[in-house]
């Protein structure tokens, strides 16, 4: 580790006071200032190897003492030179060897950082551990999972299969029946004609009963479709396993840069695999594909008339979300590993009855919080909103600025923003050809509305969110959109200093995901 004594966020040495070392979970170690200002945009991610911390507080993060104890030493080592011109020289003990009396003090720093560095290691250790149960836990549940799927097909072939057997022996019996009446037809006497007459009759129609009996009841639809659809799906997978590339022989990556659990998450990633052309939001929640994207390298790619732009895809708090597209210059490739999956692909999975839309808001270099909005598509203004958070046409609100704060301290107060063209005010035009429809009026706070109403096309895209609830009798017209959740935010940044200082830092929409 390179300068131990420093924190590596803000490059100051650590000390007593402000700048005390704490660890977290992944091992890795900066100052309780640094982390103190991280905390408060949960989820805490590692700056170093980009691990979710479970601490919400700076207090349930540990001072790591063996850190400070070096940091001490380090600083007795610096001064003892210095000090030799005002205090007499220190005698070696006789009993104590020269060479390494003048070596000590190198011996200890050594020693020192190999601490640390055993420390780390043995946290990373702690967390590849807590993996690999997390690992077995899941195969155990798909095992479970299997066995009690193809149990239920196997069952349900025996089933049948024990009303074939019956129904085979009913038959045997029967056409034996018949065959034995055929071959005693030619020796009947007059006496014994109507007997045999009737139990003919009385046979055959026990035959044709069967027959029909055969053809109703067999086969069992639900029977055959599971097992073929078990069958099937259990064979994709052994085939997928032994015919993707790299899935028989994940290669050793030898970076001695890397922590154990980059290491981890690096040959994990190997094995997990998108097909963009038989892709569903769905399989992001897949345990291989999940991972993939919560260490951020799955992206949505559109290529149009505007050019190849692509999107962060990220989960947070059990939710999955499409950040905006943004543009990418000419042959410059996606980090790697990076899976790419069609845009279009990742939209149609938007539900067709409302959108819920997520702005970044942040201020001072920082974001300060995620304000979740609840739209109405079926209007023109909601899918116009949706298309300025994701991008598509060419335009975003992301980077721009909050406008304007007005009736401040007020019941009628709101935030205006939205002027993607100037940051301003004096723009923002309208993406549709026409915003014109039956809005609702809310005096709620949270509203989301129109600032200038449908009908002004030159700033159509400027919007405005209350952010307290109307206590004058009066509503605000135009609405098309409900905040579900981050009000506060709004709250802070109608409070901040100057509000034009409020960014929407990043901007998307929330996809619909079922747990597998």
């Amino acid at each position: 580790m390179d300068n131990p004594e420093q924190c590596q966020v803000c490059f100051e040495n650590f000390d007593k006071d402000l700048r005390r070392p704490r660890s977290l979970s992944c091992g890795h170690i900066f100052c309780s200032q640094c982390l103190g200002d991280m905390v408060k945009n949960l989820p805490l991610t590692c700056p170093k190897c980009r691990s979710v911390n479970r601490a919400t507080t700076i207090a349930e993060l540990p001072i790591s003492h063996t850190t400070e104890t070096f940091v001490k030493r380090v600083k007795d080592l610096q001064i003892k030179p210095a000090a030799t011109s005002t205090k007499p020289h220190q005698v070696r003990p006789k009993t104590t060897n020269k060479e390494l009396w003048s070596t000590s003090p190198e011996h200890k720093c050594r020693i020192s950082s190999l601490i640390n560095d055993c420390e780390e290691k043995l946290s990373q250790l702690v967390k590849y551990g807590e993996t690999l149960k997390d690992w077995t836990t899941e195969h155990l549940q798909l095992q479970d999972r299997l066995k009690e799927q193809n149990q239920a097909a196997i069952d349900l072939l025996k089933q049948e299969t024990t009303i074939v057997v019956d129904m085979t022996t009913e038959g045997e019996d029967g056409k034996r029946q018949l065959e034995a009446m055929l071959g005693s037809l030619d020796t009947v006497n007059s006496e014994q004609s109507s007997t045999k007459i009737d139990d003919v009759n009385h046979c055959s129609m026990d035959t044709e009963v069967w027959i029909q009996k055969c053809q109703k009841v067999f086969p069992d639809a639900s029977t055959v479709h599971t097992s073929v659809k078990v069958k099937n799906t259990i064979s994709e997978a052994l085939e997928r396993m032994t015919t993707v590339p790299g899935a028989t022989a994940v290669p050793y990556w030898e970076d001695s840069t890397l922590t154990i659990m980059e290491k981890v998450e690096k040959i994990s990633s190997e094995g997990a695999t998108l097909d963009e052309d038989n892709f569903s939001v769905k399989d992001l929640g897949r345990p291989g594909i999940r991972r993939v994207v919560e260490a951020g390298r799955v992206s949505a790619v559109l290529e149009d008339q505007v050019g190849r732009r692509y999107c962060k895809i990220t989960r947070r708090d059990g939710r999955l979300y499409l950040h905006t597209l943004r543009p990418t210059p000419a042959h410059t490739p996606l980090p790697t590993p990076t899976y790419t999956i069609k845009h279009s692909t990742v939209m149609d999975a938007l539900d067709s009855s409302s959108t819920l839309v997520f702005l970044d808001l942040g201020w001072k270099g920082s974001t300060k919080g995620r304000v979740h909005i609840r739209l109405r598509p079926d209007t023109p203004l909601g899918r116009q909103f949706t298309l300025l958070c994701t991008g598509q046409n060419g335009h975003t609100f992301a980077g721009t600025n909050m406008l304007v704060v007005g009736f401040k301290g007020k019941s009628q107060e709101f935030v205006a923003g939205g002027d993607y063209e100037f940051n301003d005010g004096r723009g923002g035009v309208s993406l549709l050809p026409d915003l014109q429809d039956e809005y609702q009026v809310s005096d709620r706070a949270g509203a989301v509305g129109s600032r200038w109403g449908p009908g002004r096309r030159d700033r159509g895209a400027q919007f405005v969110i209350t952010t307290r609830d109307r206590s004058d009798g009066e509503k605000y017209s135009s609405i098309f959109g409900q905040v579900t959740s981050g009000l506060e935010v709004l709250t802070a940044a109608v409070n901040h200093t100057d509000i034009c200082e409020v960014i929407v830092v990043d901007c998307g929409v929330v996809l619909t995901i079922s747990s597998p």
